[in-house]
């Protein structure tokens, strides 16, 4: 006997509702989503009012207002409508830069042999990893206290990042050797080596939540790419302003490559390094500026 499957009705979003979902996720964390995102939200949602037995995109944003397990599902959703590719050494330029001319210079200037870096929406931890691999072949760190930090406002893709599991498309960019001398296969993955993961520690952080920063340790390095383009003008700036707190004076922040603090903050300026060109918070910016 041969089974059909029976496709689903789309549940319209009515523009009404979509502007309060809109409005309650820019809210929440930041994200704006323009007259244009409408169709993009309806069709990306589609899953998560069956999951619930939803009848319409009101019950959902009634959910999000007053439900004791909103927040999980507030994650869900930041994840759902601002999905973007990641994988090991992505702009690897940067990460070279990061690599042979950042770490050897902050390990000049850093008297107390203290080195931190962030990797602010860290995603499924790629990034955060390929940092630590970095770390791990650098000489001149062994008996420094090195701290690496991955935040994420998305539990699922912070339990992912602890697993530490990843599949052959995370590797299309990475060096055969790299991955042999970090992962091991299991079966058709690969997992990090328990030393490299050692490494790091993962958080949760919503970036909208500036405030709650202020408990974070300054930081020498904050990697922040290919997040804030989901933010508007005055979360960018908020945003930035936070990353310029938690830098050290001389500090350096990693955004992507299509991403600028033109019009956002005075507080860096731009180092033109052999890899590639990145940001520099000015000595004289204090945690007080």
């Amino acid at each position: 006997m041969r089974v059909t499957s029976i496709e689903q009705p789309t549940i319209p979003l009515n523009p009404d509702v979509f502007k309060l979902l809109r409005d309650m996720l820019y809210e929440h964390c930041g994200v704006w989503l323009d007259e244009q995102s409408k169709f993009f939200v309806e069709g990306r949602l589609q899953e998560t009012l069956r999951r619930h037995r939803f009848g319409s995109f009101k019950d959902l944003y009634y959910f999000l207002k007053y439900d004791a397990r909103r927040a999980d599902e507030f994650a869900t959703m930041v994840d759902l409508l601002t999905i973007h590719e990641t994988y090991f050494f992505r702009e690897d330029h940067q990460l070279h830069a990061l690599h042979r001319e950042i770490l050897p210079e902050l390990m000049k200037q850093r008297q107390d042999r203290t080195l931190r870096i962030w990797s602010a929406g860290c995603s499924t931890g790629e990034e955060v990893y390929s940092v630590a691999m970095l770390l791990a072949s650098q000489p001149g760190f062994g008996d420094w206290r090195v701290e690496i930090s991955g935040s994420d406002i998305s539990q699922r893709v912070l339990e992912a990042a602890r697993r530490g599991v990843y599949p052959a498309s995370a590797f299309r960019t990475t060096p055969p050797d790299v991955r042999a001398r970090f992962f091991h296969a299991e079966g058709d993955a690969f997992r990090i080596h328990d030393a490299i993961k050692r490494m790091v520690n993962f958080f949760s952080f919503n970036l909208a939540d500036v405030e709650r920063a202020a408990v974070l340790p300054k930081m020498d390095v904050i990697l922040c790419r290919n997040v804030i383009i989901y933010f508007d003008l005055a979360v960018k700036k908020r945003v930035v302003e936070m990353f310029s707190n938690r830098l050290r004076p001389g500090g350096y922040l990693l955004l992507g490559h299509s991403e600028s603090l033109m019009s956002l903050s005075t507080a860096f300026s731009l180092r033109h390094l052999r890899q590639d060109i990145v940001y520099q918070k000015e000595e004289r910016f204090s945690a007080a500026a």
